[in-house]
């Protein structure tokens, strides 16, 4: 087993560091843990296949049955996929891919949803600050032109749970930032449900709206604290909103 181990390390470098006899007692998760870092420093690339069970438990010196065990989790969230007659192999990552199980989650326990908020607190006030020195008048008719499709939608009645995911995308671009861009997608994929849950809220559509003009109206003073005050006091708001929509739900509920 130790010269299968030394070849495999000195084949792809410090890379494999991690492949050593597990120790630790919660076995299964120290195997998936690994292995997901190997995976992501590509040490196992995509397109060929991981290495077979039996290889797996002679190099991490565990049972076949911890390493079953690890293969599944990484299934579950998405990392690996088994072909039949191929192998387990890597699974391209995707945003999609990646916030799909946390997003599922989240649908479940609210205390995650609230520290998803928190976030938002710390996140979206900055993006806002760094956008009113940034954004172009482009950018500020673009961002209008979504609160002014916002307000049609709200007279007929309609949701603009479209229009108010794209407004923080917009401000997100408007930093000029691919990171924040990439960032906003995220959190804008794991809010979906709590913004499908907080947008039925009667008078919700209209206050997302008052949020938006305040952001937007600080962004064209390029008022940069007046603007991340504005999206903070807008997203303390909709975390009223949603504090209040899930307590109804809750009582709902048990009756």
């Amino acid at each position: 087993m130790r010269r299968s181990v030394n070849r495999f390390s000195q084949a792809s470098g410090s890379k494999t560091s991690v492949i050593e006899p597990i120790k630790k007692t919660r076995v299964a998760e120290e195997v998936a843990d690994r292995l997901r870092t190997l995976i992501l420093n590509g040490t196992f690339p995509q397109g060929q296949p991981l290495p077979s069970e039996r290889v797996l438990t002679e190099q991490f010196g565990v049972s076949r049955g911890s390493i079953r065990d690890a293969l599944r989790m990484l299934e579950t969230i998405g990392l690996i996929e088994t072909q039949h007659g191929r192998g387990t192999f890597p699974r391209e990552l995707t945003v999609d891919r990646l916030v799909a199980p946390l997003a599922s989650m989240m649908k479940f326990q609210h205390d995650l949803q609230d520290e998803l908020m928190d976030v938002r607190r710390m996140f979206e006030p900055a993006v806002a600050r760094v956008a009113a020195a940034r954004a172009t008048d482009d950018d500020l008719t673009d961002l209008q032109r979504i609160i002014d499709a916002q307000q049609r939608k709200l007279k007929k009645g309609q949701s603009a749970i479209v229009e108010d995911t794209e407004f923080h995308a917009a401000l997100a671009r408007s930093t000029r930032n691919r990171v924040v861009v990439s960032l906003m997608a995220t959190l804008n994929d794991l809010l979906v449900e709590s913004r499908k849950l907080t947008l039925k809220q009667k008078g919700r559509p209209a206050k997302s709206i008052e949020g938006h003009e305040a952001v937007v109206a600080a962004l064209r003073r390029r008022d940069a604290e007046g603007a991340a005050r504005a999206m903070y006091t807008h997203i303390d708001q909709i975390a009223d909103l949603q504090s209040h929509a899930a307590e109804v739900t809750d009582d709902s509920g048990r009756t």
